[in-house]
């Protein structure tokens, strides 16, 4: 499996913390006040995904499933016989209806999903998971949770906690963001 950054090793700082000196060197160069917290913090951010999403998707290897199908497939469990329709899909994964729909394609061409109609709209589909599909997260999950186990190894819960909670608020500051360019795209006043 390949490393997430081209560091061979990382470094700790007079404080104890880890750091990136490849990183830190080029955002020492980048940045024009010298202070390179919060590029070294976005580029660590951007690293753990990368850590994250690596084993994930070699956790999943062999398996056939994409990172999306994956995510697809585990709504779909969630809901249980209820399902939902592309479009529901697409909005609680933050993901186009275009790729929900691509996604349904895909694990229903494995057996993993179903699409019934939808009694509710006539025009519309519900997907829902098959036992195939419920079989296939069983076997995924072992291999899942040592993996996580594996990358988050030495973590204490608080730790956890924390990290979740970091993560979180660089997503609750992306949304603001997202939010207040959508109010101001396309209004040169502000």
């Amino acid at each position: 499996m390949k490393q997430v950054t081209n560091s061979q090793e990382l470094a700790r700082d007079a404080g104890g913390l880890l750091y990136d000196p490849q990183v830190r060197s080029a955002m020492a160069e980048f940045a024009a006040d010298g202070d390179t917290l919060r590029l070294e913090a976005a580029a660590a951010a951007r690293a753990a995904h990368k850590a994250v999403e690596r084993l994930r998707s070699h956790g999943s290897e062999g398996r056939g499933l994409s990172a999306g199908a994956l995510d697809v497939l585990v709504r779909l469990r969630t809901l249980g016989d209820a399902g939902a329709n592309p479009g529901e899909l697409a909005r609680a994964a933050g993901m186009s209806p275009r790729n929900a729909t691509g996604l349904v394609d895909t694990l229903e061409k494995e057996g993993l999903v179903r699409r019934d109609p939808d009694p509710a709209d006539r025009r519309s589909v519900l997907a829902r998971i098959t036992p195939a599909g419920l079989a296939w997260l069983e076997a995924f999950r072992a291999p899942t949770h040592r993996a996580m186990a594996a990358v988050f190894h030495g973590f204490t819960d608080t730790e956890l906690d924390q990290l979740r909670h970091l993560c979180l608020r660089l997503v609750e500051n992306q949304q603001r963001i997202a939010a207040h360019l959508a109010t101001t795209e396309g209004n040169p006043t502000t």
